[in-house]
């Protein structure tokens, strides 16, 4: 939960002037639930005047927060299309904005969009300023530091194997994930999608398998264009991702396509708790 008093810094308030009005987040505005408040100011920080105008360019990023490409992206972007309801407007801080642009702009840029003008870090307040201030180093300090999913050229996947092949790739793999993909049927253009995942191995010893799940599922998100090829249609499909962790960053190099007819998955999955590696 965002509690807003940990994050600001005191100082100078910023007058909102009389035009603006409280009202209730719309439900519309998923990625603004759940942020530790229930109301916001209209206009918004970005200059929107209408709800309407609100949610539909609010609903082009809910993806973005999806990928959960840094810690205070929810909270950066709800900042400033549902400001809090407070005396004052209450900005993002520079320096919360520079932390979100250079985790998120690499996942824009893997969706073929760049970092929006609008944006642009410099129109933020100092830290100096009353405004929305990243969390401490202590904080950080505190946190576990995962490994990070990055954009990548999808591997191709692969319908015709051995399990005796599947085995050897295991044998240069630090991971393989039983993933479940089904399309979403949303009332937006933009697609979404159910992502279900299942470790099946993880030779990273200091990862918990809910950790790699929920990194796995971040891949898929950042690299959506492998979703696309992976989900023709709305029937759900199943494969296994397998790779490795290098340097700090998921890569995957194999996607396997698992059918229910075809046991060289299942047999290689079985052997793999028993096999040696040469």
């Amino acid at each position: 939960v965002f509690a807003v008093n940990g994050f600001l810094r005191v100082a100078t308030a910023l007058d909102i002037g009389l035009s603006t009005k409280c009202v209730v987040i719309p439900k519309e505005m998923v990625m603004c639930h759940q942020i530790g408040y229930s109301e916001m100011r209209l206009p918004n920080l970005m200059g929107h005047t209408s709800m309407a105008e609100v949610v539909l360019k609010s609903t082009t990023w809910q993806h973005l927060v999806h990928t959960d490409c840094h810690p205070h992206v929810r909270t950066f972007l709800c900042s400033l299309f549902a400001p809090i309801c407070l005396d004052t407007f209450i900005h993002p801080c520079r320096s919360m904005c520079v932390a979100v642009r250079d985790s998120c702009a690499p996942v824009l840029l893997c969706h073929g969009h760049s970092w929006p003008a609008s944006l642009d870090c410099d129109r933020f307040p100092g830290d100096e300023d009353m405004c929305l201030a990243p969390l401490t180093k202590e904080y950080k300090y505190l946190q576990k530091v995962l490994p990070k999913p990055t954009c990548q050229t999808c591997p191709a996947v692969e319908e015709f194997f051995t399990h005796k092949r599947v085995l050897e790739v295991f044998c240069d793999s630090n991971f393989a994930v039983k993933v479940k993909l089904s399309k979403k049927r949303t009332a937006f253009e933009d697609q979404e999608y159910n992502i279900e995942c299942q470790v099946e191995f993880i030779t990273q010893d200091s990862l918990l398998p809910y950790e790699t799940q929920s990194m796995m599922q971040q891949w898929l998100l950042i690299n959506e264009k492998c979703i696309e090829r992976m989900t023709p249609t709305h029937r759900p499909t199943v494969y296994l991702l397998v790779g490795n962790i290098e340097e700090g960053i998921i890569l995957v190099k194999q996607v396997y396509r698992w059918q229910r007819k075809d046991s060289q998955l299942t047999l290689a999955t079985q052997k793999w708790r028993y096999h040696k590696c040469l």
